[in-house]
C-alpha cells in the first residue's frame, strides 16, 4: 500500500485529510515581480519583429492623412457649430426669433387689453349697481326720518293741545277766589282704604 502510494502524483497530506473537508486545487498563478527569471528562459535574447520599409513608409503617409482628414473633420464641425450659434444670437435665425417674440408681445397685449376691458365693464356694472343701492337706502332712510320726524311732531302737538285743554282748569290770580269757595264747597277726603284690586273698602267721614 505504501508503494502505491508512492508512486501516486498525488500528495499524502490530500489523501490522509478528512473526506468530509473540501478538496481546494492548487491553480498557479502569475510570478510576483521578485521571482528570478525561469531557468528556460536565461539564454533568451528578445528581438523585435523585422519592419518591412516599404510598409513602414506606406503606414505613415496613411496616419497623417488620416489625421489630416480627422483635423479637417473636427475644423469643419466646429466651424458648422459657431456659425450656428451666431445665426442664433446676431443672425437670420435670432431675427426671425425676435420677430416671433414681438408677435407674441403684441398678440399678449392685445388679450391683456380685451381682458382688461372686460374686467372695466364688470366693475362699472358692479360699481353702478353699488351706487344705485346706496342711493336707495338712503332714501329709504331719509323717508324713515322724516316719517320719524312727524311723528314726533304730532306726539309734540297733541301734548300741547292736551297741555292746553289742562291749562283751562288751572289755579291762577284771576279764579283763585272761585276756585276756594268751590273747595269749601266740595270738602274732600282722602282718608280711606283700598283692597287688592283698588277699591275703596273703608272711607273715613270727613269732619
Amino acid at each position: 500500500m505504501l508503494r502505491a502510494i508512492s508512486r501516486s502524483h498525488t500528495p499524502v497530506i490530500r489523501l490522509l485529510a478528512p473526506q468530509s473537508e473540501v478538496l481546494i486545487q492548487t491553480v498557479r498563478g502569475r510570478k510576483s515581480r521578485t521571482d528570478p527569471k525561469a531557468k528556460s528562459k536565461i539564454g533568451r535574447i528578445k528581438t523585435p519583429p523585422p519592419v518591412d520599409p516599404v510598409e513602414m513608409v506606406v503606414l505613415k503617409e496613411r496616419f497623417t492623412e488620416y489625421n489630416l482628414i480627422m483635423r479637417a473633420l473636427r475644423l469643419e464641425f466646429k466651424e458648422e457649430m459657431l456659425r450656428k450659434r451666431f445665426e442664433e444670437e446676431v443672425g437670420s435665425l435670432a431675427e426671425e426669433r425676435a420677430k416671433q417674440e414681438a408677435e407674441e408681445h403684441r398678440s399678449l397685449m392685445a388679450w391683456n387689453d380685451a381682458e382688461n376691458l372686460r374686467l372695466r365693464k364688470i366693475r362699472e356694472q358692479r360699481t353702478q349697481k353699488e351706487t344705485e343701492a346706496k342711493e336707495q337706502r338712503q332714501r329709504e332712510a331719509a323717508v324713515l326720518r322724516q316719517q320719524e320726524l312727524d311723528n314726533y311732531i304730532k306726539e309734540k302737538e297733541r301734548e300741547i293741545l292736551q297741555l292746553q285743554e289742562e291749562a283751562k282748569n288751572f289755579i291762577t290770580l284771576d279764579n283763585l277766589d272761585q276756585r276756594i269757595e268751590e273747595a269749601l264747597d266740595n270738602p274732600k277726603t282722602y282718608n280711606f282704604a283700598i283692597d287688592k284690586e283698588g277699591r275703596v273698602v273703608k272711607r273715613t267721614a270727613f269732619q
